[in-house]
């Protein structure tokens, strides 16, 4: 086997493994908070715990993306694994939110993982199949996204929130093994360059296409991220009852990753053709008129489809980022690339769980989807409006039309 593809299989399983560990717990974070007796505020305290890691996060990311530089994108993500690991197992043994709150904060700080392996797979893989590759390893992280929600579901009906942290250390424990001892970083060319994090973002603001990319990232981050607070919560208002409410949250929380993994391959390969800029387009314009299509519902089945649909479109985006992330950059600036991406991404889910759950305490859970929607499709314009090619093909298609 090519080493590229070697890696790129060892790293969806990393990345699978740890994606599962992720929605095993974060997604039911506002139904631990009722069983650790938050009864006041919930919606908020949920919407500080979702921000403060994408804060702390945004803070560190330059930082990590310029040691990756220098050092290697494989110990930074043998690094995140091992400090997730512990920040896991600690939080089974929490007692109130503010333990919870610190904990989130130093997950901001310490991880990375996907990040590191998503650009260890841009800076290892062929130019000419960087968009399949990404795209694996979107359906390794959607992978995880159904089967995280439903065990996590599962055991806290079973057992309780605690041990499920627990077992989620224990995943990305394994995760990182896997790291460790099977991928290879080949291509490697250690940056000598004498610097600073603010001469990296001097350098980004010169790229005109990566501060675009980083501008839709923080857009698109910042929209979806506004729902995660108040869903579980909007999951349970639906279903009509609290009986079994982790285990539904669990199920409909893992119906936009299902999408994910059935149509994100061909999102890559479609992507390798015609480019990025225009799956890009294609992804944000379909996700935002997914999400509104969600408010239609009012019954937890009709909501169900409509989400999948939304994962249909929305599968698109990230990958779509990332390979114009490696399309803009030099490799030898390609980690600190990837580091300030993940800042805007980190400030995006900062603003948008705080949004979202200031807006769920006030308005209708609705109206943080009519947000989540505007949002998008502004992306989906700003997207439009870059891409020349995509323009003069709608021209030509319309003015055809008109003869």
């Amino acid at each position: 086997m090519l080493r590229w593809k070697r890696n790129l299989l060892v790293l969806w399983v990393g990345v699978f493994f740890t994606a599962a560990s992720f929605y095993m717990v974060i997604p039911f974070l506002p139904i631990f908070l009722l069983e650790i007796d938050v009864h006041e505020h919930t919606e908020l305290w949920a919407g500080i715990l979702f921000s403060s890691a994408f804060f702390a996060g945004a803070l560190s990311s330059p930082f990590w993306g310029r040691i990756a530089d220098k050092y290697g994108r494989k110990p930074m993500i043998v690094r995140a694994g091992f400090a997730l690991f512990i920040i896991y197992t600690l939080a089974a043994f929490v007692t109130n939110p503010y333990e919870l709150l610190i904990l989130r904060i130093m997950q901001g700080l310490l991880s990375g993982f996907i990040p590191g392996a998503i650009a260890l797979v841009g800076t290892n893989t062929p130019t000419e199949r960087v968009g399949y590759a990404l795209s694996m390893i979107a359906t390794a992280s959607a992978t995880g996204g159904i089967v995280g929600p439903l065990l996590g579901g599962v055991m806290a009906e079973l057992v309780g929130n605690r041990l499920a942290f627990a077992s989620a250390g224990f995943i990305v424990f394994l995760a990182t093994f896997l790291i460790i001892f099977f991928v290879k970083e080949e291509n490697f060319k250690p940056s000598k360059e004498k610097g600073s994090v603010k001469n990296d973002i001097k350098i980004a603001w010169s790229n005109r296409p990566l501060m675009l990319v980083m501008l839709l990232t923080i857009v698109t981050s910042c929209s979806i991220l506004s729902i995660e607070p108040i869903l579980p919560l909007y999951i349970v208002d639906l279903g009509g009852t609290t009986a079994n409410a982790s285990l539904l949250a669990g199920v409909v929380f893992s119906l936009p990753g299902i999408a994910s993994v059935l149509f994100a391959p061909y999102w890559g390969k479609l992507a390798d053709k015609i480019g990025f800029n225009r799956i890009l387009f294609l992804g944000l314009l379909g996700g935002g008129l997914g999400t509104f299509s969600q408010i239609i519902f009012q019954n937890i089945w009709g909501f169900s489809i409509t989400r999948f649909v939304f994962g249909i479109f929305f599968c698109a985006v990230f990958p779509a980022l990332n390979g114009l992330v490696v399309k803009a950059t030099a490799e030898d600036f390609r980690g600190r690339a990837f580091g300030l991406n993940q800042t805007a991404n980190q400030i995006g889910g900062m603003i948008g769980p705080m949004l979202g759950g200031f807006l769920g305490g006030i308005f209708p859970a609705y109206s943080v989807f009519i947000l989540t929607g505007v949002l998008l499709l502004a992306a989906s314009a700003i997207a439009y409006q870059k891409d020349d090619g995509l323009k003069q093909m709608v021209f030509k298609k319309v003015m055809h039309g008109k003869q």
